[in-house]
């Protein structure tokens, strides 16, 4: 069901917003981020884009595979993903040269982790 609501509440975002020029390649990316307790991983994302300003992600961090809904809006990127029963979301800033530095969290879990994306060559 939290699957289900997290696509839901980022898609009515998606129509919602105003049509924007794509910033965001569509592609594989490298993934370096912390976790909620600091530790680090890494990893591969892969991004395929839906329309100007939506997309589909799936993110490949050690063992550990996860989908997700994502949308541009100016410069800030969105995901809304989910990780075994719980619902994540993260939002990066879109910066130059193909990278998204961002935040995230997930339900029932204090704090923040930290992740950036690098569009692959």
């Amino acid at each position: 069901m939290k699957k289900y609501l997290a696509y839901a509440a980022l898609a009515a975002l998606a129509f919602a917003a105003p049509a924007q020029a794509q910033t965001v390649s569509a592609g594989t990316y490298t993934v370096e981020g912390t976790n909620l307790d600091g530790s680090a991983y890494s990893g591969t994302a892969t991004i395929t884009l839906t329309s100007e300003t939506t997309c589909v992600i799936e993110w490949k961090t050690g063992d550990t595979t996860s989908e997700g809904i994502c949308m541009l809006h100016e410069d800030a990127f969105a995901a809304g993903y989910v990780l075994d029963d719980a619902v994540g979301l993260i939002v990066y800033k879109v910066k130059d040269g193909g990278v998204l530095e961002g935040s995230w969290t997930i339900t029932g879990k204090d704090g923040a982790g930290m992740e950036k994306l690098t569009l692959q060559q």
